[in-house]
This record gives C-alpha cells, structure tokens and sequence, in this order.
C-alpha cells in the first residue's frame, strides 16, 4: 500500500557502467536482473550497531518461507522439489530440459513462488513432465516433500497440474473486475471461502463509529471447514508458529543491544504481537515504531502490504533492516519540516485536508538487509504505518532507500534505453542533467508526504474502496509528488537547482505510464499490478485530458512511437486536478468512482503500441525487472565469545545464496494447514 516501486525498465549486463570498483551486477536470465547492493559506512558503525544489524538481519530471514507459502499453498513442496533435483541430478546438465528448470527455478526463487512477482501469472514451464518426474526418480526419495506414507508418483500427481496445466491456478493476484477475486486467486490467504463470504465475515467485525479500528484480517488465513468461516491467526502457537519462534529469537537478541529505550520498547512489543496476535497490540507497536526517531538502526519485521491479496486486507511479511544515511538525510528532513506548508497549499479540497500534520518523519536509509516480499526485489521508498488513525493521530516514517536506488542508477547509465524512447535529444539532455536528481525527489514527496497527507472522512471505512484501494492510494502518493516538483517552494528551499529541473521526472513518468512500462506485460495482457495501473491511470488520464490543448501527445518519428510533451505547466495543472479527484475518492471512499477510474484508464492497453514496444524493447537485450542478492554478515568472537566485530563481504551469488537460505531458515512444514 506504501511502498514506492522501481518504474525504470531495463539494463543490460554488459553495458552496464561501474563508477567505482564495487561490481554491481551479478547475473541476468528470463526478464530479471540481479544486482549487488553496497552498505556504504558499514564498517564505521560502532560494535553494537553492527551486532545490532546482523540480529535484525537474522529476524529478517527467518521469515522466508512465510512468504512462499502466503503466496501459494504449494510454493515451498515445489521449490524443494526443484532444489533437490538442482543439486542432486546427475544426468546431462546442458540438457535443455535441465536448463530450462534451472531458469524455472531462478524465477521461483525469485518471486517467492511460481507466480511472477509483478505480473501474477503463473510461469510456464520451458521443461516436460517427463524429464522432471524421471529426474525425480533419479534422487534420493529422502531429500523429496514426500508426506508420510506418500509416493513419488502420488507427490507427481498432486503437484505437477499446479505446474504444468496452465489452467490451475493461473494468476496470484487477480483483479478482473467482475470476477470473484478470491476463488480466482492463488495466493495462500483463503480456503474454501468466496469473495463475498471473506468482505461480509470482515464487514461484521467492523464498528463504524471507532475512531482507532484495527486492520482486521492483517494477520491471519481465512478458511472455511464444516460450514464454518473462522481465522487461523498467524502467531506463536498458531499459523506460521516455528518461523515466527526464530524471528522472535533473534528480536530477542537484537533488544540486548538496543540503541535507546523507545527502540527496546518498540521490539519488546512487536514481539508481545508475534505471540498473541492481537491487533489491538500491533497498533501498540506501530505507535512506538513510529516514535523511535532517535535510532540510527531500524527495521521492518512482519506483515505489512497488502497488494498480495486481491481484497487488500491480509498483509505478506517482509523485512528490511537498515540505517540512517546521515548526509543525504538532509533532503527528506527538509520536506518532512515543511509538511504543513504542502498540505496547506494541496489542490484538493479543504475538507479533505489535516488541520495539522502530525509526526512527518524522513530519511534517506542505507539498506543492510532485505527479507520476505522486500527480497530479491524491493521498494525503493516505504512510507508506514498503513493504519490510517495511527498516520492521522501519530504521524509515519517515511525513508528513501538510498544505496537501492544508487544500485539502479549505476546500471541504467548508458545502456540505449533513453536513446530508443526518448522523443529528442534535447529531452535526452535534460534527463541526463536532472533525472537522477528529480527520480529521487518524487519518490522523497511520494513517501513523504504524499500518502501522509489528507484525511478520511468521519465514518469511512478504511477498506472501502476494496480491490482498487491500493491503485487510488498509490496514483494519490504519485500525484502529491508531481504536482509540487515544479513549485517554485522547491527551488526556495534547495531541493531543485532550477525551474527546469522537474521536466525530467514528468517526461520520465509520461513516457513510462504511456509506454515503456509495457515492456512488463505479455503481449495481449491487461495491466493489472497496482504500481503500475497508477502509473498508467495518471499518464492516461492527463493525456487524454490534455488533448484539447494538445498538451502532451503521441507522435510518430522515423515508424516509431515517442511521447512529446508540449506544455509542462498546462501538465502540472491536470495532475493537480487528477490529485483533487484521488482525493476526493479516499476521503468520500467513494467505490464506484474509484472503480470507474481505474477501469476506464489504468486497465487496457493499446495492443499495437504494445507490439511496437516490445519489439523496440527486445533489440535493447535488457531485463524490465531488478533484484538484489544481500551482503553476508559474519560475527567474529573472541575465546570467551563475546562479540569482537561483525563482518560484511559481497561475494555470495545468487544461486549460493538462495540454496544456502533454503537450508538454513527452512523454518516451516511443507505444508501449512
């Protein structure tokens, strides 16, 4: 709900330029990339921030399994399969068989599953049936997911149709309008229910008039067993149990060295909702999460966004561990302090406004550690907590992910991308001066203030633009930080060089929500990811409400298509109207209008401008997505075992790393009933 996503496209290995002697890039297969992560000013940390870091990083992989079976009940009988004939198969490995399972392998480990991260789909298979049972049969039935008393040829039965038959379980996430999404959906977060079953049993529990409701449903699987609708909670003792023991464990180490008392007081507490589970006690925690401003370690750990789930309630878990990056901390501290001025002086109407900004905090962080949905690929802003009370009463942080977004920027320079799409040279020029400048201060206001800003309406519901919730809050985020890029208020307070410098992100952003995002999708496809329907939404609408003045059109040079921008302030102007619009929709939880929005604009794409960017893509030999290995820590004690000094080194590849993840923090049963 608050992450801000990656929206460049593309970079190809071989071109990819290294500023410094750190190596950047790891490998690249299917449509990924993936990318080495550098923890700048590690090494000067004290001693207890650096043992801090590597317990916080041991609770952040801890949960990894969480996530693969959230995303699909088979996930990890699967991966255990494919891993087991990965490292265990002695027939001809340059077979193409046995390499097309190892790219379906790289791209399970990659999405948490065999559905792809961002599209949804479910994979398909570049191997036969009869090769992987045959390869199966080849090794040891011990090291298989067999239940007991199973056979090979019954675990073949069960699980290679959720493989091989493109019928069964075909999307993740689906968000068909018209559908039921739950019955349809394959993530792990109902069983035996419908879609209407799941918002009646949630509507039941909600009281209108409280002014501090939970997020109900945030932590638990929904299922039905002899007619009866009832939670299986995620907790100690319950769902998930002996992952979340071993997070729990290393939460515990982590508070021995706490840097201040609000930080151990904000972990004892999240560890008190890992044990019960009690809603009630999560908002306790985000209130004191929210209230440690004067640690320079923090961390993400649990169930936080709900893109997941195709009613937007149940929450996937994901970690991050990181530190504050003093330096370019500046930037977000500057806009965090002004946060009143921008909500003062939004577009959109007053009731919708807060009187008062509470607890805006933000900074530019340096990941140390990336887990659960965070991992491979990330977010590279986060804005929490989702609790809209706790937001309105308490306030948020929000962090710009700095080292991730040095990462992408190190390999987009210079690999043709900007040279295939971009209308001129002159549009080239600017983005080159500023677009690196300008990226990162959008998603500064979008984290920032963007998805802080405005109010609910008394007695709205939280969730009550339901499927299409994440889509509103995202294009609302998106639109704060587009409307403001060029106010004169950003260049008066130093966040941009000049009156020009926005151009660069609001031809970025057309050009991508117009275009080169498609390069995501598969020919004949409809967009369907949250991210990018918001991105669409916003560059379609303004485009076709600018038509009259011809404010940014379509045009065709040399038989291809760019995207040309004629009028930047008239542009500036339709964004506000569109920002006034989301916000009227989230304030009002206005359904209909939030529906018809993201159907009539986010959804459908042109089918021959598709065409035309998949094949100018393609010639590029770039990867539309990105992902990251993480560092490796390593604790060095003395005779007596005390902790002497924490160890970071990035030499780990991407299949080393995940068999090695796999063995040490399979924490759960094949099976999670």
């Amino acid at each position: 709900m608050v992450a801000t996503m990656l929206t460049s496209c593309g970079i190809s290995k071989t071109d990819a330029p290294q500023s410094d002697d750190f190596d950047y890039t790891v490998e690249q297969f299917a449509d990924l990339q993936i990318l080495r992560y550098k923890v700048k000013d590690f090494e000067n940390l004290s001693l207890k921030q650096k043992e801090l870091i590597y317990y916080l990083s041991q609770a952040a992989l801890e949960g990894r399994d969480i996530l693969f079976d959230q995303n699909g009940k088979y996930n990890l009988i699967i991966r255990k399969m494919l891993e087991t004939v990965y490292t265990d198969y002695e027939g001809d490995r340059a077979d193409t068989n046995f390499v097309n399972m190892e790219t379906y392998l790289k791209r399970v480990w990659f999405s948490n599953g065999i559905h792809h991260h961002y599209a949804s789909d479910k994979f398909v298979p570049g191997f036969s049936q009869e090769f992987f049972k045959k390869a199966l049969q080849s090794v040891d039935s011990a090291k298989l997911p067999l239940m007991e008393g199973q056979t090979l040829d019954q675990l073949c039965d069960e699980i290679f149709p959720v493989i091989f038959d493109p019928k069964v379980m075909p999307k993740r996430v689906n968000q068909a309008d018209g559908e039921d999404l739950v019955l349809t959906s394959a993530s792990n977060y109902y069983e035996g229910v419908t879609q209407k079953e799941a918002e009646d049993f949630y509507n039941a529990m909600k009281n209108p008039n409280d002014t501090m409701p939970v997020m109900f449903g945030m932590n638990s699987r929904l299922v039905k067993e002899n007619g009866k609708i009832f939670e299986k909670t995620w907790k100690i003792g319950g769902l998930y149990g002996p992952a979340i023991e071993k997070i729990v464990y290393w939460l515990r180490m982590a508070s021995t060295v706490a840097e201040t008392g609000e930080q151990t007081a904000a972990i004892e507490k999240l560890i008190q909702f890992y044990k019960d589970g009690d809603l009630k006690t999560f908002d306790e925690y985000a209130i004191l999460w929210v209230k440690d401003l004067n640690s320079r370690i923090d961390f993400v750990n649990g169930f936080t966004e709900s893109y997941g789930d195709p009613l937007g309630m149940k929450a996937s878990w994901e970690s991050i561990v990181n530190f504050k990056d003093l330096e370019a901390t500046h930037r977000t501290e500057t806009i965090s302090k002004n946060a009143q001025w921008f909500e003062d002086h939004s577009p959109v109407d007053l009731r919708f406004k807060k009187e008062e900004v509470k607890g805006v905090s933000a900074k530019v962080i340096t990941a140390a550690m990336l887990g659960g949905d965070l991992y491979p690929s990330t977010a590279i802003g986060i804005n929490l907590p989702n609790s809209n009370w706790i937001r309105s009463v308490h306030g948020s942080k929000s962090v710009t992910i700095g080292n991730l977004t040095d990462a992408y920027n190190k390999a987009a320079h210079g690999n043709g991308f900007n040279e295939e799409f971009v209308y001129s040279q002159a549009e080239r020029d600017l983005l080159d001066k500023y677009a690196d400048l300008t990226g990162d201060l959008h998603t500064d206001l979008h984290e920032c203030l963007g998805h802080g800003s405005g109010q609910l309406l008394p007695g709205v519901d939280q969730d009550a633009l339901k499927a299409y919730g994440s889509t509103i809050e995202e294009a609302r985020a998106d639109l704060f930080g587009l409307y403001y890029l060029p106010d004169a208020k950003l260049v008066d307070l130093g966040l941009t060089p000049n009156k020009e410098a926005y151009k660069a992100e609001y031809y970025t952003y057309m050009m991508n929500g117009l275009m080169t995002q498609l390069v995501r999708i598969e020919l004949g496809n409809d967009v369907e990811e949250a991210h990018m329907r918001n991105r669409q939404l916003i560059a379609k609408w303004a485009f076709e409400k600018g038509k009259p003045d011809n404010v940014v059109e379509l045009v065709k040079k040399d038989g291809k298509t760019y995207v040309k921008i004629n009028d930047y302030e008239k542009l500036r102007g339709l964004f506000g109207q569109l920002l006034a619009e989301i916000q009227r929709i989230k304030s009002e939880g206005d359904f209909a209008a939030a529906r018809q929005l993201v159907e009539d604009y986010a959804v459908k794409v042109d089918p021959k401008l598709h065409e035309e960017v998949l094949a100018r893509y393609e010639k590029l030999h770039l990867s539309p997505y990105k992902g990251f290995v993480n560092p490796v820590y390593e604790v060095v004690t003395n005779d007596s075992g005390e902790v002497t000094d924490v160890k970071i080194s990035y030499t780990e590849g991407y299949a080393q790393q995940m068999l090695r993840y796999s063995r040490e923090y399979a924490n759960l049963p094949y099976r999670n009933e």
